[in-house]
């Protein structure tokens, strides 16, 4: 939240520096002064969407206006630190309880999926949680969790939403088999080279309350994987673990 605040703030301090470029609602920007304040304008915007609903924009461009013109501003610059630091502290608890209130409802939504899950035909329950199922069996050799392997993969919440997929990209990711969350250290040595398996990893077994982006905290995540070959010693690559993609395709870093 801090560094969102520092962002927005730097962008309005750049757009008292650049000044107005007078370009009313709907007028072409016909020189490169046009184009850039209205770039300003844009990045400022994009800058306080977040918080939309707790400003009053009226205010924000009496504000903006009385920089850019050297006026007297309604609050000194000690007064406006005090309410900046209130105002971050405000957002910060608000973060933190819908962050909690999240990962209890996907935690819920988790378990209650998993106890369903569990009695469907074809599906198995490892020591740990973990739940698969065979797509298509594979007939080579098994890796272990010191091997670096080749897969294909898409991952999805329990809604549907797709968060990542190396076959949406057109390229296979490669990783050490250590360097991904357990579900999948885990469930990569079940399969043979060449199988196809659907896993159903609970939250613990994967991201748990440090889910990145679209995933969220105490996600229970699926995965379609096709274990493509075990890479030799002599090929291994850096790693490239999966990553959950800022852009959510559907309704709407390892694996």
């Amino acid at each position: 939240m801090s560094q969102f605040l520092q962002k927005s703030l730097t962008a309005a301090a750049i757009v008292a520096a650049l000044g107005t470029a007078g370009v009313a609602v709907g007028q072409e920007l016909k020189t490169e002064k046009d184009k850039v304040s209205y770039m300003v304008g844009m990045d400022v915007g994009r800058g306080i969407s977040q918080i939309k609903d707790e400003i009053d924009m009226a205010i924000v461009v009496q504000a903006l206006q009385a920089t850019v013109k050297g006026d007297k501003t309604a609050l000194t610059q000690e007064e406006a630190q005090k309410v900046r630091q209130e105002f971050m502290t405000k957002l910060q608890a608000k973060h933190a309880a819908d962050e909690k209130a999240k990962a209890e409802k996907n935690k819920k939504a988790g378990d209650e999926f998993l106890a369903k899950n569990k009695t469907k035909a074809g599906v198995k329950t490892t020591e740990s949680g973990l739940q698969y199922e065979v797509v298509k069996a594979g007939n080579g050799p098994k890796p272990k969790d010191t091997d670096t392997v080749e897969v294909h993969y898409t991952g999805t919440l329990l809604d549907g939403t797709k968060f990542d997929s190396s076959v949406d990209r057109g390229q296979p990711a490669t990783f050490p088999l250590k360097g991904v969350i357990p579900g999948w250290t885990e469930g990569l040595q079940l399969m043979p080279v060449g199988s196809k398996y659907k896993f159903y990893i609970p939250a613990n077994l994967a991201y748990g309350e440090n889910g990145p982006g679209p995933i969220g905290p105490n996600a229970t995540l699926t995965f379609d994987v096709e274990l493509i070959k075990i890479v030799p010693p002599a090929e291994n690559k850096p790693a490239e673990a999966p990553k959950a993609e800022a852009k959510v395709e559907a309704k709407t870093d390892k694996k």
